[in-house]
């Protein structure tokens, strides 16, 4: 499966409330369980459009994406203080060992799951860390999103996370996303 990213271009769909569609604020913090203490890494973060939810929850936020023009376009709507922009890949992230203890993908887990990555993910986490995953699902109706080729499956995600050193805690297929919530072993 080839990796790509999602294109600067069509950036205004990030911040269309369409999204909630397929996943709320409200599902995400839950599967969050944010606090005021809290460093959370939110992992493909495009506008900041999910980022901008859990920052009023938790102490810091590091929003990582790939491209530094949806960085660009981030701060052009404003960025809270206590977000920080991070431009770098998920398989080389510039965080210390055990230094997050969150991390959340939305829609974002197909565009750079594989080993490396998740090893990455691992290493940054603390113990008994958390990490959240919202994605188009391989078994999706392909009506929004990536094409189906492009997608991995609820079975597939899992099995990734749990080959990677996760625990699965909690996993959910729907009729166009999977959200898989997982703890650091």
């Amino acid at each position: 499966m080839g990796f790509h990213t999602f294109n600067k271009d069509h950036a205004g769909f990030l911040d269309d409330p369409i999204r909630y569609r397929f996943l709320s604020v409200d599902e995400l913090l839950a599967h969050l369980e944010p606090e005021s203490e809290m460093t959370v890494g939110d992992l493909g973060s495009g506008t900041g459009f999910y980022t901008d939810h859990v920052a009023p929850y938790v102490s810091k936020v590091y929003a990582v994406d790939v491209q530094e023009g949806m960085h660009d376009l981030y701060r052009e709507k404003g960025v809270p203080e206590n977000v920080s922009l991070t431009t770098a890949e998920i398989g080389d992230l510039p965080f210390a060992d055990e230094s997050l203890d969150a991390a959340l993908s939305t829609m974002t887990y197909h565009e750079f799951a594989d080993d490396s990555a998740l090893a990455e993910v691992r290493r940054v986490l603390k113990p008994g860390g958390k990490l959240v995953v919202a994605d188009w699902s391989a078994n999706g109706e392909n009506v929004e999103g990536p094409p189906l080729t492009e997608r991995f499956s609820l079975a597939d995600a899992k099995a990734h996370l749990e080959a990677a050193g996760f625990t699965v805690e909690f996993a959910s297929e729907r009729v166009e996303t999977f959200v898989v919530v997982a703890t650091k072993n």
